[in-house]
Order: structure tokens, then C-alpha cells, then sequence
């Protein structure tokens, strides 16, 4: 089932300029350098800096498979929209790729660097020339039993054109001569995705050898008779966002076409080893390169992504501690009955120091509770682990009445969500697809439930997704309620989603593209005015993005009455912060550490500085983009809960406020200053690993160690890089 088009909204007016914004592409460069440089962090373990730089590489792998593909397109179409600070997409592509050289540039010495210290650490990556003697013998055999029946070379001759290279394939070309003629012959080899990018060698100490450097090196076993003149390793990228027809009558079969169509999608980059010979580098140049594609060579490893296979090597210590997360212990106080604990009070559960488990007890319990009539079920990224999709089709079996709203536009998920899809409504799910143009981006569950003479509905909202696998590396939030009006707000939203029905009155919940925006901007003046009143004015908020230009201007037009805002935005950032007359009291700092910063939280101080028991403080599922408040549908939560309300801003918003040992702080002029934990350190997330939180901790929340208090004099020096 697929709603019919919503009504356009109207974006508000604002200036343009990089005087008062800075280029989305280009902080997210920036957001993507402070990952890359938690590699260089001495206080991580050596496999764990190994795997930051691999983040780093697939990072960038999506940045151009979508950001740049988009740009790059928007160029070809001679499209002259200009961005918030004023570029045109020439110009911000120009931008991008001379600091993304930069960037890859420094994963490529930092690669070397880490490289050599797992050679200290015996973890050995090995090049051609190291292989000799008895692992020459054993990879000479492990090559001809179980790469090469692999492995079809193809020749490049008129009779056999240049064959497709799929998104992030690796291959390596070679120019070759038949010995007995000297014939030239040029051979293609692509590396199937379904091999291993290294081989480890059997023994100790640890030995790797990435796949191309074995078939370089045994290129006489793929090619007998011939004489190798010359080869090289390349590597592409293709435009990876999804085009969906406006007009689409069937959106799951429009989707199933158009993920067929993004494997096939245009070469955005070509990546080559910078020993390639010209001529084959010409070669590559003239079938994939085109006038559309960017070309970059590198003396290096390509494929930063594929680092991360090496961080599976057995040695603990060279990798974080190992975490378990707890079971909120409020819940094992009512013998594991969740909606026994969530009928006596609010609880809030924070991922991923507390276990996702408690969020698939939560609809488990619901499949089985004979008593339980419906289940309605946001869904979008679910990941490949079944827990939220079993216990959906356990209750339907069951012969509850089930709803799924499944998102397919959630990128790179949606092969895996059709197929969620599927298996849901084999089992009799009501599977509905939400909008067209809106993603349904909202994590809400709620559950009704017949108790006593009536129904009582139980509902889950979420800052992240219903995902098992992120949720043990993703900080986020989770909150359970029976309070009966949030549980009919979920109800009205669900109706929206399902059934066009536009909601009239919610009475605690404001969702988007409705009222979000405004009820933000209506926050925010809520502070203006208690400082024109003569009190203070404060704002807390945590999210992944802040790039809506009207957001942006309405915390300026509130640095400029007074307010004090603090920030904690882990990624793209087009907010200037700390300019005189502008911005001069907001302050901004990015989180990068263990654990990937989520969850969405806001708080304004209501008349007092923060924290404080009165301020207003909420959750939510969006960020301060467009796309959140205009075309997404998401939720805002207040959080009226004191027990929650306590945990959220006294403990949560302070801790990341009060982290000097994984933090960064944007400067007016866009760089990023990491924090000095000279004077007294504080981690954020060590601090969660060894405290329980207030939900969690139930009855023995004497035993908390509190969060230490944080001044506006310690934030705004921090913030100045002092």
C-alpha cells in the first residue's frame, strides 16, 4: 500500500552567504577527518585505530556514491542552484575533491603508519617481494585450489568489449604477450565481492596478503605461455542514490528496479594505483572514465573501507575491552514483565550501555501476551538480525492485528527491508510502505493491550532504529510509556502514515512535516523572550546534523538576544559559531570516540540556567536539516517524566557536555580543535560503561556516581580552544 503525494511545504526564507553558513559537503569532509584521526589516537588500542581508518575509507566511499554523485549531476544538467553559502555545485565539486585528495592523501600515510606498528604488534600485511619459501609453496596451492577456479580473465579485443564493473569492484588489467608469437593481448580480471580481500597465511605470527597482490603475483598461473608487460589494481565507484518515478503506481516493484538500476549506475571515481602503465591507465580512462567521472591515482591501498576485515584478528588486546551491555534493571525488578514496570512509570532506556535486547522483550512479550489485540511497528533500518521482524510475525500468527510500516527509501536498506516486507506479509502483516516523497523516519511501536474493562496502549519511541547490530555502537535513547495521550498521538500517526489522515489535535507529540518546525521555532523564542524579561535564556541539543538554514538563523537572532546555546552536533555542522555579533554565545562541539554519538536530545532552560527542573527537554528522531522538517515524517517528545527528565539533561546532556577526552570544538573559522583534558579528564562513554544509568539502575540508584557539574565559564573556554 502506497499514500498518495503530500502537499507540498514551503521551505523558509533565509540569506545566503559563508559568512554566516558553512558548506554542508565540506564540514561533512570535515566530520569524516576527525574519524580518520581517532586512528591516530594513542589512547585507542591498535586494531581499534584500524578500524576508525577503515570507517574513514567507507565513509568516503558513500560520500561520493551519493553527495558527489548528486553534485556531479546536478553539474551535467547545468544546474546553477547555489548552496546556503553561496556555491554553485561547480564550484562546491572543485571544493570537495581538492580537499578530499587531502584527505585521502592522509589515509594513505596513516595506513603506513598503523601498518608498521601491527608489524611491531605481528600483524603482518605482506607485499609480493615477502613472499618466499614455504609461504610462497602454501599460497601457490591455496591459489590454484581457491581463487583460481574463482578468477575469469576476459580479453579486451573487439570481439569482447570492456565488461561491466559493478560498484566497488576491484580488478586488476594487464598488458600481456604470447610467447610464442609475441602477440600483445590485454587481460581483465575482476575480484568477485564473494572473496576475501586478504588471505591470511597459516602460522604465527599473523600474515596477510590482499587478494590482488596474490593474483599480481601469480599472474603466470592465470596466464601460461604469456609474458606480463605491465598490470595494475583499479577500483570504482558509481552514483548510488535511488531515482523514484513520481507518478510510481507500484512502489515495491518500482524499487525493485531502481536497485537494479543504482548496480549499473554512472562511474562517479576511478581509483588506480599510481604504478599503472599510461597505456592501460589510458585504457581505463577511455571505458570508465568518460567526461563524467573523477579520476584519482594512489601509491597505496585501495579500498580503505576493506581495512576493517584485519581488525577480526584474534588479539584482545589490541582491541577495546570487551562491553556487555546491561539489562535495564527496572524491568528484572517486575521479574522481566515490561508492561508491568512501564504501567507504574516511565522508563528510559540508553543504548548502548543498556541492551537492545529489552526493545525486542518488549514486542516479544506482546506476541506471546494472549491479552495483547495490536501491534503497530515503525520500521526503518531493521538490519539483517530477524529479533523485531520474528516477534512481528509471531503475533500475526498468533492472530493479533499487526501493521508494519516499512521504509524503502532508507538508503543502502532497501534490498533488506523488501525483503522484511515480504516475509511480514506472508505471515499476515499489514505492511504499508508510507509515502512517496516522505521517508517515514519516526521510531515509534505501540501496543494495545485489553486490561480490565478496557485497552491500554503501550508505546516505544526512539531516537535510533529498530536495528540489533547498531544499537550496540550507537548511542541512543529508548522510551517506554503508557501514558494514554502520547499513546493516542502514536495512533493518529500511524493513521497519517497509513491512511492519509492528517492529525487534528496531538496533544503531547509533534511530528513533521506538520508542526515540528514551528513548535522548534517557537522553543527558541520561548528563550528570547525570557531573556527580554530579564532571565536567563539557555539551549541544550544533541543531534547528528544542524544545516536548515532557518534553524540557523533563528539561534543566531537568539545569540544575539542573549541566550546561551551549547551544541553537541557530531557531524555536518553549517552553523559559524563564536562570530562576534552573530554567534558570539553559541558554541559547538563534535563528539567522535567508542561509540558513534545518535541520539537526539534538546532541552531550553525555561526561565533558569541549565540544567535546571524545570526546563523543557525532549527527545526526538530528527535533526535540524530540510529533510527533517519537511519532507520526513519524525516525532518531538516532550519528557515529562521527573526520573527521566533527570536522566536526559542531568546525566546525559552533562556527560557530553562535560567530555574533554573524545571531543572537538568548531571554530569561526571551520577547523575543529580537540579538547584539552589537561585539567581533570572526563569520557563520555567510559563513564556510561561503569555507571549505570537511573532507569537502569532501579532500586539502587543510591550507588550512582553522579555526573560532575559543568559552568558556562569551563563551556565557553572550551569552546575557544583554551
Amino acid at each position: 500500500m502506497t499514500n498518495v503525494r503530500p502537499k507540498a511545504i514551503e521551505e523558509p526564507e533565509t540569506g545566503t552567504g559563508s559568512d554566516r553558513y558553512f558548506n554542508r559537503e565540506m564540514s561533512w569532509l570535515a566530520f569524516n577527518r576527525r574519524v580518520m584521526d581517532e586512528a591516530c589516537n594513542p589512547a585507542h588500542p591498535l586494531l581499534e585505530r584500524l578500524r576508525f581508518l577503515s570507517i574513514s575509507g567507507s565513509n568516503f566511499d558513500e560520500f561520493f556514491m551519493v553527495r558527489v554523485a548528486g553534485l556531479l549531476g546536478q553539474e551535467l544538467q547545468q544546474v546553477e542552484a547555489r548552496s546556503a553559502d553561496g556555491l554553485t555545485p561547480g564550484q562546491q565539486l572543485a571544493a570537495i575533491l581538492a580537499e578530499a585528495a587531502i584527505l585521502a592523501d592522509n589515509q594513505q600515510s596513516v595506513w603506513n603508519v598503523i601498518r608498521s606498528e601491527l608489524a611491531q604488534a605481528g600483524i603482518h600485511v605482506l607485499e609480493a617481494d615477502a613472499i618466499e619459501g614455504e609461504s610462497q609453496d602454501w599460497l601457490e596451492a591455496h591459489f590454484g585450489e581457491q581463487i583460481f577456479p574463482i578468477l575469469t580473465p576476459q580479453a579486451l579485443d573487439p570481439a569482447h568489449p570492456f565488461p561491466f564493473i559493478p560498484n566497488q569492484g576491484l580488478s586488476v588489467i594487464f598488458d600481456l604477450v604470447r610467447d610464442t608469437d609475441q602477440e600483445p593481448i590485454r587481460e581483465l580480471v575482476l575480484l568477485p565481492t564473494t572473496m576475501p580481500r586478504f588471505i591470511r597465511l597459516p602460522g604465527e605470527p599473523a600474515r596477510y596478503v590482499a587478494i590482488e597482490t596474490v593474483v599480481k603475483h601469480f599472474w603466470h598461473l592465470l596466464f601460461p605461455g604469456y609474458t606480463v608487460h605491465g598490470s595494475g589494481v583499479f577500483r570504482v565507484l558509481r552514483d548510488s542514490d535511488l531515482e523514484i518515478e513520481e507518478e510510481a503506481e507500484d512502489l515495491v516493484l518500482t524499487f525493485r528496479s531502481a536497485i537494479k538500476r543504482r548496480r549499473r549506475g554512472r562511474v562517479i571515481r576511478l581509483e588506480m594505483e599510481d604504478s599503472i602503465p599510461s597505456a592501460l591507465e589510458a585504457v581505463l580512462k577511455e571505458e570508465l572514465g568518460g567526461s563524467e567521472a573523477l579520476l584519482t591515482e594512489t601509491g597505496g591501498f585501495l579500498g580503505v573501507g576493506d581495512l576493517a576485515k584485519l581488525v577480526d584478528e584474534e588479539r584482545p588486546e589490541l582491541k577495546f575491552s570487551p562491553y556487555t551491555p546491561r539489562f535495564p534493571e527496572r524491568i528484572r525488578e517486575y521479574g522481566g514483565d515490561c508492561f508491568a514496570a512501564i504501567r507504574a512509570k516511565d522508563i528510559v532506556v540508553h543504548h548502548p550501555y543498556e541492551t537492545f535486547d529489552v526493545v525486542i522483550a518488549f514486542l516479544t512479550q506482546a506476541a506471546q501476551d494472549p491479552d495483547v489485540v495490536a501491534i503497530k511497528q515503525t520500521l526503518y533500518r531493521a538490519g539483517k538480525q530477524a529479533g523485531v521482524i520474528n516477534a512481528l510475525i509471531a503475533a500475526a500468527e498468533a492472530g493479533k492485528s499487526v501493521t508494519a510500516v516499512v521504509e524503502l527509501k532508507a538508503r543502502f536498506d532497501e534490498e533488506q527491508n523488501l525483503l522484511w516486507a515480504t516475509a511480514l506479509e506472508r505471515a499476515g502483516v499489514q505492511v504499508v510502505y508510507g509515502f512517496i516523497d516522505w521517508k517515514t523516519h519516526a521510531k515509534i511501536s505501540m501496543v494495545v493491550r485489553r486490561e480490565g474493562n478496557g485497552f491500554r496502549t503501550y508505546c516505544h519511541l526512539g531516537t535510533g532504529n529498530y536495528h540489533p547490530v547498531t544499537a550496540r555502537i550507537y548511542t541512543d535513547l529508548s522510551f517506554f510509556t503508557a501514558d494514554p495521550r502520547i499513546g493516542t498521538d502514536a495512533a493518529q500517526i500511524f493513521n497519517y502514515v497509513t491512511g492519509y489522515v492528517e492529525p487534528k489535535s496531538l496533544k503531547l507529540l509533534a511530528i513533521s512535516p506538520r508542526d515540528l518546525r514551528n513548535q522548534l521555532k517557537d522553543l527558541i523564542d520561548g528563550e528570547i523572550a525570557q531573556v527580554r524579561a530579564g532571565k536567563p535564556g539557555a539551549i541544550w541539543a544533541k543531534m547528528n546534523s544542524l544545516v536548515d538554514p532557518a534553524t540557523i538563523e533563528k539561534l543566531y537572532e537568539a545569540s544575539n538576544a542573549g541566550v546561551e546555546v551549547d551544541l553537541i552536533i557530531r557531524g555536518i555542522c553549517c552553523l559559524r559559531p563564536g562570530v562576534p555579533g552573530m554567534s558570539e554565545n553559541i558554541r559547538v562541539k563534535s563528539i567522535v570516540g567508542r561509540f558513534l554519538e545518535h541520539s537526539r536530545i534538546w532541552a531550553f532552560g525555561n526561565g533558569a540556567t541549565l540544567p535546571n527542573d524545570g526546563a523543557r527537554v525532549f527527545i526526538s528522531s530528527a535533526d535540524w536539516m530540510q529533510r527533517n522538517f519537511d519532507r520526513r515524517v519524525e516525532f518531538m517528545l516532550p519528557i515529562l517524566n521527573k526520573t527521566v527528565h533527570d536522566q536526559v539533561l542531568d546525566q546525559v546532556m552533562v556527560a557530553n557536555l562535560l567530555d574533554n577526552e573524545q571531543s572537538w570544538f568548531l571554530q569561526p573559522d571551520g577547523s575543529y580543535v580537540r579538547a584539552d583534558a589537561s585539567e581533570g579528564a572526563f569520557n563520555l562513554h567510559r563513564y556510561f560503561m561503569t555507571n549505570p544509568s537511573l532507569s537502569g539502575r532501579g532500586a539502587a540508584l543510591e550507588k550512582r556516581k553522579p555526573v560532575p557539574k559543568l559552568s558556562l565559564k569551563r563551556r565557553r573556554a572550551a569552546a575557544k580552544g583554551a
